[in-house]
């Protein structure tokens, strides 16, 4: 079969992204055929570029904040509407709610084309929630849509309370997935050496890691404030970009100066996360909101103990097997959590043991699609 898929895709990093490629790349290793429209991006064209059996597509546009959605819903319509008319698309697949969901589903409704929509998270937990003003668009996506992917049960109870018609009905969960041949132990002890030169630690003390976007709703404040409070000395390593990266810098150069904090690492946007693990020794998630957390499963697969905050689907991966929940708003559960995993050594040993495993559970990629067994 022939599907499109609309949204964030690689070399654009973060959890929409890597869900897109694997669920693409399972796609085409099972003999579909598919094609991807994503956000304008330095390394891709706007024609199709096949990239590991994939033809992928950048919709013209630059990224202004304030209108780089509305660029794009535009944008990946057009692009959209013609591909499905001269390729004879069978599935169109819209990955977050607004603006590829609704250029999806206005695109499947004109065409007559069968239209899924994956909320990720933020969606609704973020926009829907706190924008008053795209609440009717995003209910609008939900009604043309024919079925409705979540990524775990707590996105998919947040999505069944907004009472779209028979919204229940066609609302299922397709859980994210890890690439556990791409995450998994190392002891590459020249890449743990090379990123601690090229991070300038100089020191033998542990690392402590956070992935992903630097915004408000992933709490990372949290783990700097905890830094100040803990009993055991480590290093603090930050990867990723956002709208809160200057102000998290500020803050931490604030604090070094005051000698209230020290080893804090900024690294921006990378792609080898998949070796950043393997090199930490605990992976924190303290995110107010989450609707799944896919880092957290890359560093299970990693055999990295985590820890998470007490809240929608990182409730749903993280046990008492494999790490420890904490509360958002607690500076002092999260150091005291961070404490007991860095000092305790049969409960460290006790979450790496047990981490691999938990993560292969998640491993099996699922094809959401109801015409294809």
């Amino acid at each position: 079969m022939k599907i499109a898929m609309v949204g964030q895709y690689p070399p654009h990093i973060g959890g929409v992204a890597r869900h897109m490629n694997t669920l693409a790349k399972e796609l085409v290793k099972q003999g579909h055929e598919v094609y991807v429209i994503t956000y304008p991006h330095k390394d891709l064209k706007e024609e199709i570029t096949d990239i590991e059996g994939v033809h992928v597509i950048a919709t013209k546009g630059i990224s202004i904040p304030g209108l780089r959605g509305a660029l794009f819903k535009r944008n990946a319509e057009k692009t959209l509407e013609k591909l499905v008319k001269e390729k004879n698309i069978d599935i169109i697949h819209g990955h977050y709610l607004f603006p590829p969901g609704l250029a999806s589903v206005n695109v499947g409704k004109k065409t007559n084309t069968k239209t899924y929509v994956t909320s990720h998270g933020s969606d609704m937990f973020e926009l829907y929630k706190k924008k008053k003003f795209i609440q009717s668009t995003i209910k609008k996506v939900l009604k043309k849509a024919d079925v409705v992917l979540a990524v775990s049960n707590a996105l998919k109870n947040e999505i069944v309370s907004t009472k779209v018609e028979n919204i229940e009905n066609k609302t299922r969960i397709h859980y994210n997935s890890v690439d556990i041949d791409k995450f998994k132990p190392s002891e590459d002890k020249d890449y743990s050496e090379k990123l601690r030169r090229d991070l300038e630690i100089n020191n033998n003390e542990p690392i402590i890691l956070f992935v992903g976007n630097i915004i408000k709703l992933k709490n990372i404040d949290l783990i700097i404030e905890a830094k100040k409070e803990l009993n055991t000395k480590c290093n603090l390593v930050i990867v990723g970009t956002g709208n809160h990266l200057k102000n998290l810098k500020e803050k931490v150069n604030n604090y070094t100066k005051e000698g209230l904090i020290e080893n804090v690492y900024f690294t921006g946007p990378r792609n080898d996360v998949n070796k950043i693990i393997p090199s930490s020794d605990l992976l924190i998630l303290p995110s107010f909101n989450e609707s799944f957390g896919i880092v957290l499963i890359e560093a299970l697969a990693c055999g990295k103990p985590v820890i998470g905050s007490n809240v929608g689907g990182i409730r749903e991966i993280i046990n008492e097997d494999v790490g420890l929940l904490i509360d958002p708003y607690d500076k002092h559960d999260l150091a005291k959590a961070i404490d007991m995993i860095l000092t305790d050594t049969s409960l460290q040993e006790k979450f790496k043991s047990n981490a691999r495993e938990h993560a292969k559970k998640f491993s099996k990629v699922t094809i959401p699609y109801d015409e294809i067994e």
